[in-house]
């Protein structure tokens, strides 16, 4: 009679490798070398796709870094702000904060298409996301950081959330506080985070009231924004965020607010005072530490409660479920 060795190759310590992939498959860990076999080429493709986009129009950088913020705060990164309203579907580009603001989502669109070709049914639209954030930020002048993949697409959306979760730039310093914390973050962190505001712009419609009613805000400043957003109609004029290097990843974010140069009632409120001022003025003289902990501060955002394993799953086109 064999013996069980000699009827089974498998030998124990083989056994137990195939036990532990097997278990880490199924608990869905996220991983730096995901997409190492089967689409080893998918980060050249983002970033190509990522540095082409923010070629030809720089404010497209800071558009994909807020895709990603409005992504991740609502339930965690999983794609659910790409998808489209349907006749049975309500999803979250139409909640309030994104409703005719968010933007980038052709360029997610361009590189899903080219991650079909390359590798088809195997690169994540949350990958994407968090990949193209990253790379918009290196293409502005700004840090890297490591990202590890396997996130999968949710086949749901919430508007209800979308609507409460994203910090609204009326918010107070409280305000802020709490939103961030609700999701993990450290009052540190927000204020890192928030540095994203270096680049972009915002639409005159959330920004008017501080023109108009506030006193924390340099005169001259205010001045010269108001031809742009009158008290009454243009909307949807932009300014923007950082008005002295608009279109480069720094820390000049953080010494306009302390001359109270914040487009946002949200941004002013890091330096009106407050527990953050200190954080604000190191970050204004130091962009280094800024650059470090803002990156930090996009690795924890970035595995927010993310499907993994057999949760989910991997669209094969970003604005619908397959």
């Amino acid at each position: 009679m064999a013996s069980p060795s000699s009827t089974n190759n498998i030998s124990l310590p083989t056994c137990i490798m195939v036990l532990f992939i097997l278990v880490e498959a199924v608990s869905g860990q996220l991983s730096a070398n995901f997409y190492a076999s089967s689409c080893p080429n998918f980060s050249s493709i983002i970033s190509s796709a990522v540095n082409s986009a923010v070629s030809n129009e720089a404010r497209m950088g800071a558009s994909l870094l807020r895709l990603h913020f409005h992504d991740c705060f609502v339930n965690g990164c999983d794609a659910s702000v790409l998808l489209d309203d349907n006749s049975t579907f309500t999803g979250e580009k139409t909640a309030a904060p994104n409703n005719n603001s968010l933007r980038g989502f052709n360029v997610i669109d361009t590189i899903k298409s080219q991650l079909e070709s390359s590798c088809p049914g195997i690169v994540s639209c949350a990958d994407i996301v968090a990949t193209a954030a990253r790379d918009s930020v290196v293409a502005l002048g700004g840090p890297s950081w490591s990202l590890s993949f396997g996130r999968r697409d949710s086949t749901t959306a919430s508007l209800s959330a979308a609507n409460a979760n994203i910090p609204a730039p009326t918010l107070n310093l409280s305000g802020l506080i709490s939103s961030f914390s609700n999701l993990g973050f450290t009052t540190n962190e927000m204020v890192a985070l928030s540095g994203s505001h270096t680049i972009g712009q915002a639409r005159c419609t959330v920004f008017r009231a501080r023109l108009y009613n506030e006193n924390n805000i340099n005169s001259s400043f205010a001045t010269s924004l108001q031809a742009n957003c009158p008290s009454s109609g243009g909307d949807n004029n932009l300014s923007p965020l950082d008005v002295n290097t608009p279109t480069s990843f720094d820390n000049s974010y953080f010494s306009n607010l302390l001359n109270q140069k914040g487009l946002l009632h949200s941004d002013q409120q890091l330096f009106n005072g407050g527990s953050t001022d200190s954080q604000v003025q190191t970050y204004s003289s130091n962009s280094a530490t800024f650059f470090t902990d803002f990156a930090n501060g996009m690795i924890k955002m970035s595995n927010l409660s993310p499907l993994t394993g057999s949760s989910g799953e991997v669209r094969t086109n970003c604005r619908r479920t397959n």
